[in-house]
């Protein structure tokens, strides 16, 4: 039981790792001077669409697994 805690707690450790660093890879809409005076729109006509980002992807997939890890760790 101690060793699958250990496992659990590495992977747990992985996880958040990778969490804090896909999210400070994203680019904010607001990054530069030019957010403050609407140009963040410009990946298309009616904004970047968000919805086909991997990153964002990734970050639900990562941050679904952090919860999910911690949730077990507490109960072990």
């Amino acid at each position: 039981m101690a060793a699958l805690k250990t496992v659990l707690q590495v992977v747990f450790l992985v996880d958040a790792l990778a969490l804090i660093g896909l999210v400070l890879l994203q680019m904010s809409e607001h990054a530069s001077m030019g957010g403050a005076f609407g140009s963040g729109m410009s990946g298309t006509v009616f904004g970047r669409d968000v919805t086909k980002d991997p990153k964002k992807l990734a970050t639900g997939i990562l941050g679904g697994a952090f919860l999910g890890l911690g949730l077990l760790l507490v109960v072990l």
